[in-house]
């Protein structure tokens, strides 16, 4: 008698460890042949090396990128960033402030200050290295404000 209640438990246990195996093994045979539909190996050989292709690409991209990033910003180091300009009568009863320094700055604080004097007989136009934020050649007092407000010293 307890032999076949064993027997009968054991059946029961195998019974239902059968169903949930054969439910577990058809969800996984419905979710493969989904994936599969259509395709046989050949197919998804293909898939895979277009895959294998469009990340290979993307690597490329990714490192053409960076230096395209790399070249940028040298460009935008070595171009104009700072600015400081100061409007000025050069000559007195001239009016208007028709003259003008301008000093031009790179990312380094190299560049250029330029000074443009206008008078009743034509306009002159001098032109001064700056190096690192300094000039080798002494400044007029609106080249200089000029200077100190690309730099970042002066408001306006």
């Amino acid at each position: 008698m307890i032999l076949t209640e064993i027997a009968l438990a054991v059946a029961a246990v195998s019974l239902v460890t059968a169903i949930v195996a054969i439910a577990n093994y058809n969800k996984l045979y419905r979710e493969f042949d989904a994936f599969m539909r259509g395709r046989d190996a050949e197919s998804l050989e293909d898939l895979i090396l277009e895959e294998k292709d469009a990340i290979i690409q993307l690597q490329d991209d990714v490192a053409a990128n960076r230096e395209n990033m790399r070249v940028m910003n040298r460009n935008i180091r070595a171009s104009f960033q700072k600015m400081g300009i100061v409007r000025y009568d050069a000559f007195e009863g001239m009016g208007g402030k028709m003259s003008f320094a301008l000093a031009l700055l790179d990312y380094t604080n190299s560049g250029l200050v330029l000074n443009c004097m206008h008078a009743r007989e034509g306009c002159f136009v001098y032109i001064k290295e700056v190096d690192a934020g300094t000039t080798d050649t002494a400044l007029g007092a609106e080249e200089r404000v000029a200077l100190e407000k690309a730099l970042g010293y002066l408001n306006g």
